[in-house]
């Protein structure tokens, strides 16, 4: 696996190549990621994968500073996992000078859900990904870009950046990665305690049940769903959970849904002090 610090050196490395398949990270890997990498090798000519723990999408009060870095273990998990090509850059290459010029994805996509509870949360993750995108595909006629459902509003607002942008990157989804108990993988997971690791699996649970509410709910759903997203959330606050919200949306835009709309469960909820997002799709 060719490691490259530089944005030159990544894309001297790159040019050879005609469609890289990239899978950007924060590290701190698990098998989720390690999906997204193995998802990617069927996509290009190229695999590349890249850690940067991104300052500007953490809130002040938030664990960018204890964020845990994993070097040794993700170049382990990648290498194994036939990642061709890693961008490592520190904040001095990837920022050398204040970002001062930064990508706002539209208010009714960003400032709804996550980015309500999170303000400014998807300009910094938006500014990155374009920022990255420059990067890996600068040297090359275009690409591929593979994204996780499990964080599913950062995945719309990044097809709908790519094609109001006319990039020539195709954006795909990869499937959720879930432990056997349903709790989806994530990367702050390791914060959790064992009686928390535990209950969290409530998260996936109390969607799942919000789900089926909304499919008995059926042409009645737009007009039931406040009573719907308060009932699942009273029973998450009722087990110790803090949740910001669970509710129910259409797929595309994350706008409220009507009768016929293709329908996504979305939920974040705090346990302890790790804070969890989930969702599912309904078919």
């Amino acid at each position: 696996m060719y490691i490259a610090h530089t944005i030159a050196d990544l894309r001297n490395h790159l040019a050879r190549f005609t469609r890289p398949a990239f899978v950007p990270t924060m590290g701190n890997l698990h098998d989720g990621h390690i999906a997204l990498v193995k998802q990617a090798k069927t996509l290009g000519d190229v695999t590349v994968a890249s850690i940067f723990i991104n300052r500007l999408q953490f809130l002040p009060h938030e664990d960018f500073d204890t964020y845990p870095r994993t070097w040794d273990a993700d170049c382990a998990q990648l290498e194994a996992a036939g990642c061709n090509v890693l961008f490592a850059p520190d904040e001095k290459v990837l920022y050398p000078e204040p970002q001062t010029y930064k990508v706002h994805p539209p208010a009714a996509l960003a400032d709804i859900l996550e980015g309500h509870f999170r303000p400014g949360f998807f300009i910094g993750v938006s500014t990155v990904v374009i920022k990255l995108f420059s990067c890996v595909f600068g040297s090359t006629p275009g690409g591929v870009a593979v994204f996780g459902k499990k964080d599913y509003q950062q995945l719309m607002i990044i097809r709908h950046m790519v094609r109001q942008f006319a990039l020539p990157i195709d954006i795909v989804a990869g499937e959720t990665q879930r432990a056997p108990d349903g709790l989806a993988l994530s990367s702050r997971n390791g914060y959790l305690s064992e009686s928390e690791r535990v209950e969290a699996v409530q998260l996936s649970l109390a969607l799942k049940q919000l789900v089926r509410d909304a499919h008995d709910a059926n042409a009645e759903l737009a007009a039931r769903l406040p009573e719907l997203e308060a009932r699942a959330m009273s029973k998450l606050t009722k087990r110790g959970w803090v949740p910001d919200y669970l509710t129910v949306r259409r797929q595309p835009d994350l706008q409220p849904p009507q009768a016929g709309d293709a329908l996504v469960a979305l939920g974040a909820a705090r346990i302890g002090s790790t804070r969890l997002i989930d969702n599912l799709e309904v078919a």
